[in-house]
């Protein structure tokens, strides 16, 4: 790789409006985060499914067997 072409690498604290922080590598100091790992509902698994398909539903709806 060339020298001087590449961005200093620096650790950076990465702070969620949850207010969990962790610390990583990045160009920028600071990185502001609306959701994480910790509180996104993905991976709490506190997220909705669809507990019936849209097929379903419209059979529901119309009364079809």
């Amino acid at each position: 790789m060339k020298k001087g072409i590449h961005p200093e690498l620096k650790e950076c604290k990465v702070k969620c409006a949850c207010g969990y922080e962790f610390t990583t590598k990045s160009t920028l100091e600071e990185i502001q985060l609306e959701t994480c790992p910790k509180c996104h509902s993905f991976y709490t698994g506190k997220h909705m499914t669809a507990k019936t398909g849209n097929v379903q539903k419209f059979k529901d709806k119309y009364g079809i067997k």
